[in-house]
């Protein structure tokens, strides 16, 4: 293990962060908030760890793909154990695991919160919101994505870094230069959030809200700054939230194809099969709510169903509509689709739709050697092959992640709440949703639980956005032999 270059990244990291709290900070100056010194003590302790992580160069600048996974699953706890002082230096979430709690679900991009809804978010100082909302888009692309992107690390090696903090079964470069990749994601990222900025502007939003909205919503977020989520805004910024929760839910080398023209290649069969449960879960929900009369105009049913269904499926967790109160049917195809989740190489989260196809058609061959014992028959995707050990992470991706769930579950039963609230609980934690049903449902948060099972919760997250693997590996005694 080269404790070296992870000592060196972690100093990275944490120079990063300090540099993040300007955002904050300068809310805190325009808006003439006392905890722009909370801030300020904050990035003063980064910056000052983060200098002495760099102190010394290490005699080996290789990373291998131990090293990757340890980096990323060690970054992500770090980045996230620095993040939360603000919250308790200024007194808005006092207890330290709660806000841990609020910053992971902020870095994962789970949106879940701590903040008792009896209370709200709305008395919340205006630089502690936007710091809530830029954690999510912090995370949405992956702080070490960004760290490749501006800092030559070590050359192709640092693939394995992308590799382990990427969403999805198979993490590909866009062009032959790992560095390149990073910088043409970022530029993707950034202009598509400033797209919808524009839009919300456009659409009557302050400045103020159209930056936290854009934030959370590129990140595939959650986090909101009213009460009431979106529910007082009106339908053109609905729909244009709508509409960039699943923009952000696409595989980002598509939109690179597109600009060059690939039309055909960009519209993998990921996307697709991706488009066509969106449009069927949205024609569904409309449906059953329409004729429930839990909503009374198809107009509105068809708004607030669309709106749901691409918050929960692009992972994000806006709300226009209390859904814990839909019927029945509505709400399965919302728990089914938490799980189902986003595109590879999105921000979202969940399962995602390229693992979910590869195992189907896994099964799919399974059945036909059963039938045919001779007949050899490969997984494909896109007309190309999928090669074995491909097949096999995706499977024992899937197993560990059914063993951690069911875990979670048993552990956080512990506290005596629902089966309904437990479930979605760790289903939204898990898959980075934010919001579930009952006592966690749109309108309610995770005040209520235990510190034990929010730090559950917080593993959770974290497994959900890694990936499962780079968390394991950090319990696995190999990880640290020579």
């Amino acid at each position: 293990m080269n404790f070296s270059i992870i000592k060196r990244t972690l100093g990275w990291i944490l120079i990063f962060e300090a540099v993040f709290f300007l955002v904050p900070l300068i809310t805190a100056a325009v808006y003439r908030e006392r905890e722009f010194f909370d801030f300020l003590m904050s990035m003063a302790i980064c910056g000052s760890l983060g200098g002495l992580c760099l102190i010394g160069k290490p005699k080996n600048n290789e990373i291998y793909a131990k090293e990757g996974f340890v980096i990323t699953a060690l970054c992500w706890i770090v980045m996230s154990l620095f993040g939360a002082l603000p919250f308790v230096f200024s007194g808005s979430i006092p207890n330290y695991v709660d806000a841990l709690f609020e910053t992971v679900s902020g870095f994962t991009t789970t949106g879940a919160t701590v903040v008792d809804p009896n209370v709200g978010v709305e008395v919340l100082p205006r630089c502690i919101l936007i710091w809530r909302s830029f954690t999510h888009w912090i995370g949405g692309m992956g702080v070490l994505v960004f760290l490749i992107a501006f800092l030559p690390l070590s050359g192709a090696r640092n693939m394995h870094i992308m590799k382990a903090e990427s969403p999805g079964p198979v993490v590909s470069k866009i062009v032959p230069k790992v560095r390149t990749t990073a910088k043409i994601l970022y530029i993707i990222y950034f202009g598509l959030t400033l797209i919808q900025f524009i839009m919300l502007i456009c659409g009557g939003m302050s400045v103020f809200e159209a930056i936290n909205a854009a934030f959370a919503t590129a990140g595939t977020g959650g986090f909101s700054i009213k009460n009431s989520g979106f529910a007082d805004y009106s339908s053109y910024i609905q729909i244009v939230v709508t509409v960039f929760m699943l923009l952000f839910s696409l595989n980002f080398n598509s939109y690179y194809l597109l600009f060059r023209g690939k039309f055909k290649e960009a519209f993998t069969i990921e996307v697709r099969t991706f488009l066509i449960i969106v449009a069927a879960a949205m024609a569904l929900v409309t449906l059953n709510v329409f004729a429930s009369g839990t909503i009374e105009s198809f107009g509105g049913a068809l708004k607030h169903s669309a709106f749901s269904v691409a918050s929960i499926i692009s992972t994000t967790g806006f709300a226009t509509e209390d859904f814990n109160l839909w019927p029945s049917f509505s709400k399965a195809i919302l728990v089914l689709i938490m799980f189902i989740g986003a595109c590879a190489g999105s921000t979202g989260g969940g399962i995602k739709v390229s693992r979910l196809l590869i195992m189907g058609k896994s099964a799919g061959n399974e059945m036909s050697r059963m039938l045919h014992p001779k007949r050899v028959k490969r997984v494909t995707m896109d007309g190309r092959v999928v090669e074995d050990d491909v097949v096999r992470s995706v499977h024992s991706f899937f197993i560990a992640y059914l063993l951690i769930f069911a875990i979670s579950l048993l552990i956080v039963s512990l506290d005596g709440e629902s089966l309904t609230t437990n479930f979605t609980a760790v289903s939204a934690t898990i898959n980075n949703i934010g919001p579930g049903l009952d006592m966690v449902g749109p309108m309610g948060s995770f005040t209520n639980f235990s510190w034990w099972s929010k730090l559950v919760f917080i593993f959770d997250m974290l497994v959900g956005r890694l990936e499962v693997f780079p968390m394991l590996f950090l319990f696995a005694p190999g990880t640290w032999r020579k």
